[in-house]
């Protein structure tokens, strides 16, 4: 605690306070006697974690295509440039965290065209649970070629699926692209030691 105290410049009370949000997040655990640790990874977090999200996303991107106007169609294909503009293959956390936000930023344009505050907060929480697990993958994609152009493929298809108004279409190809990660974190995941 002391160490976390130094570290945050925060006096005890807040940080338990944080602690105690990060528990009912089910981000971290508290360990009788030893205090609080990071929440054990494991593949059926995992699993259902991505399908919540995958399953979400895929409803939330079928409401958009309903509800969204043409200004919802230009934020769509201004983030997918946006995107697409990140070639170069750099193995800095700079380029990582660039990737990562304007990766975000396609994703949120796409279901801000749903119109409901509720779902999109939902929507967040999953995205913010799978962040970690997300952080495994992005290492293994961004940094690759090959990855990285299946994904500029898959947001192009994506892409011309909303455009074109094909809500079955858009909803399934969203679906897939949120499930594809699972494969390479698994394969991650069973060459490290993730728990305790």
């Amino acid at each position: 605690m002391s160490l976390l105290t130094s570290r945050y410049e925060l006096g005890v009370g807040p940080l338990r306070e944080a602690l105690s949000q990060l528990v009912a997040e089910r981000l971290v655990t508290v360990v009788n006697q030893k205090g609080y640790r990071v929440a054990p990874m494991s593949e059926q977090e995992l699993l259902d974690i991505f399908d919540a999200r995958a399953n979400m996303e895929a409803m939330l991107v079928a409401l958009a295509i309903e509800r969204g106007d043409d200004a919802w169609e230009a934020e769509i294909l201004a983030r997918a440039h946006m995107l697409s503009k990140l070639e170069a293959i750099d193995a800095s956390e700079q380029m990582l965290d660039e990737w990562d936000q304007r990766h975000q930023a396609f994703h949120s344009a796409i279901v801000a065209g749903c119109g409901s505050q509720y779902l999109l907060q939902m929507r967040e929480r999953l995205f913010d649970l799978a962040a970690r697990y997300r952080f495994i993958w992005l290492r293994k994609t961004v940094l690759s070629v090959e990855m990285l152009e299946d994904k500029h493929d898959q947001h192009q298809t994506l892409t011309e699926a909303i455009l074109a108004r094909d809500a079955a279409r858009a909803s399934e190809l969203m679906r897939q692209h949120l499930l594809t990660p699972i494969p390479i974190i698994q394969q991650a995941m069973s060459g490290k030691l993730l728990t305790e």
